[in-house]
């Protein structure tokens, strides 16, 4: 990767290349705001590039705040508490420095420092839904990972005191600046990489698939797929590649701007798994994928074919494209079915009546009943 910064608009004006985050201060002065509060998680606090992002702050002139008490997949009280952070510091600008749990809690404290009431008053297409008014305060984005895309996105997901996921949507959420640093991403341990890439994937994946006619995202979820096909394997292996990190870090991008479309069954899947098990977000779309994709192969057998010559097989049958799938996830180490990932058969019942209830499924091309559902996890074990 070339020391060039790139910057792209669509409609957020994304700064793309190593280096970007050092714009940060510029940004934030250009916007007229001096009191950020930068909301990351417990695992990026103490990392010395977000040492290195308020220290430069600090020597800008500016008088940074940090709350830091993000973890695992984020719930309503860590928004909460955020906002409490950002009433206590009189902050006047939000950055989000971390992998989508950071971001989208970002994203949500920003609704709840300006708008009343409670944060799932705000819910995404529940009857009698309150707005999201355009107040939100500044938002910057700085992701860490190559996954969720919720620095280009216009939505953030927060689970309830129960441990459902909620979604909360609107476009006065999108950041007014995204700084993809590739460099950012160069310290995750595999694992995190491979979960992370994988949930990119899957992005750009269920978005092809899904039922609505939009040729506009069909067109960026196959190119997001074209990129983490060929480079997820290599940011797994060789860490410090910033060709193979950028090109993750534009899959992710590309799949969320992709699943304004819609997603689908392997979606519904995962956040069962977040809700019933707390499994990490990432990790539970790569255990699930091929199994539930299975499923709607009958009815969109030429969008398998697509996706398979987009990754460059031979093999064009979606069960060529399936096998594919099963192999990079044994090649990045993601665990083949839920028994490897420690889910048990006694899990099933819970676990389909979850994802039966869950918002995505209906998106996907085919439908679904809770038996349905039954069968792609007892596949899946």
């Amino acid at each position: 990767m070339t020391a060039d910064l790139s910057t792209f608009s669509f409609p957020t004006t994304i700064r793309f290349g190593a280096g970007a985050v050092d714009e940060l201060p510029d940004v934030l002065a250009r916007a007229g705001v001096s009191r950020p509060l930068l909301v990351t998680d417990v695992g990026v606090s103490p990392l010395p590039f977000f040492a290195a992002i308020v220290e430069r702050l600090d020597g800008a002139g500016l008088a940074p705040a940090t709350f830091d008490s993000v973890v695992g997949n984020p719930v309503v009280a860590q928004v909460t508490a955020g906002v409490e952070a950002y009433r206590a510091h009189g902050a006047d600008a939000i950055v989000g420095v971390g992998g989508g749990a950071a971001l989208d809690v970002a994203k949500a404290i920003g609704v709840m420092a300006t708008h009343d009431g409670d944060l799932f008053d705000y819910e995404d297409e529940v009857p009698g839904a309150r707005p999201i008014e355009d107040r939100i305060p500044y938002f910057v984005a700085v992701p860490t990972t190559a996954g969720t895309g919720s620095e280009v996105g216009r939505s953030a997901v927060i689970a309830d005191d129960a441990h459902i996921k909620r979604i909360v949507f609107s476009p006065h959420l999108l950041a007014k600046v995204v700084l993809a640093d590739p460099a950012l991403t160069v310290g995750l341990p595999p694992h995190i990489t491979a979960a992370t890439g994988l949930d990119a994937l899957t992005h750009n994946i269920e978005a092809y698939l899904a039922r609505h006619y939009h040729p506009i995202c069909d067109g960026i979820a196959l190119e997001g797929l074209r990129l983490g096909a060929a480079n997820l394997a290599r940011a797994v292996a060789e860490p410090t590649d910033l060709d193979a990190r950028g090109a993750m870090l534009l899959s992710s991008m590309m799949g969320a701007i992709a699943f304004q479309k819609g997603l689908g069954l392997v979606h519904s899947c995962a956040h069962a798994l977040g809700t019933a098990v707390d499994m990490h977000h990432g990790l539970a779309n790569g255990v699930m994928i091929d199994h539930a994709l299975a499923f709607n192969v009958e009815v969109v057998p030429e969008r398998f074919a697509t996706m398979a010559v987009t990754v460059g097989l031979d093999d064009t049958s979606p069960t060529g494209f399936l096998q594919w799938l099963a192999e990079l996830k044994a090649t990045v180490g993601v665990p083949a079915g839920l028994e490897a990932a420690g889910v048990g058969g006694d899990r099933v019942g819970e676990l389909a009546a979850l994802a039966i209830a869950d918002a995505c499924w209906p998106n996907g091309p085919r439908d679904c009943t809770e038996a349905d559902f039954v069968a792609i996890f007892e596949r899946a074990l």
